[in-house]
């Protein structure tokens, strides 16, 4: 890794020659270094799904949808590795008395955000996660999202947004849960 970190670098002064600037400049000259840790940061996890989701609850019955929303979060563009930001909201019905812990849920928008990612993929990861590790009867994730690779460049759409969801067991196959999920988060968008 530390080979690649050194190339990553020099890509970033070669970069830097290209757009007009001297790499060895004092202004810029720890530019690279600075980069390639902050994309480091950006675009790789800390942990796994399965360590963020094992802290669980024993409640009582739970006969309702928890949800959580807005989560804000900063992924990278896997086309540009340029970043997207937005919020995400997240919803689960619990089957029986177990739930996560509440922190949980941003964690794990957290993680699948931190690496090169579209947004489609980002939000479908999030709710089969919930509905693959939780005992649950379904999972829900809506994203709004703005990808700085349509507003900085290209078709520069400023204020253009992207909203994507992926609904699953109970939110796909009941239209009361969808709605109550649908709901919660519109509400929020305020």
């Amino acid at each position: 890794m530390s080979n690649d970190i050194t190339i990553a670098q020099e890509g970033i002064r070669a970069m830097l020659r290209l757009m007009g600037q001297d790499p060895d400049d004092p202004s810029v000259e720890d530019t690279p270094a600075r980069w390639v840790k902050a994309y480091l940061e950006l675009g790789t996890p800390d942990s796994t799904p399965e360590e963020i989701l094992h802290k669980r609850f024993t409640v009582g019955n739970v006969d309702s949808v928890v949800a959580v929303g807005p989560i804000r979060f900063v992924s990278l563009c896997e086309h540009h590795l340029l970043p997207f930001s937005g919020q995400a909201w997240v919803a689960y019905k619990p089957t029986g008395d177990t739930v996560v812990g509440l922190s949980k849920i941003p964690r794990l928008v957290q993680h699948f955000a931190r690496r090169p990612q579209i947004q489609e993929r980002l939000t479908e990861q999030i709710s089969s996660t919930l509905n693959e590790l939780l005992p649950v009867t379904g999972a829900a994730c809506l994203i709004r999202g703005e990808h700085s690779c349509m507003t900085l460049r290209g078709i520069r759409a400023h204020g253009a947004t992207m909203v994507t969801s992926s609904m699953l067991g109970i939110f796909r196959e009941k239209g009361e849960a969808r709605a109550e999920f649908l709901a919660l988060a519109n509400g929020s968008w305020q």
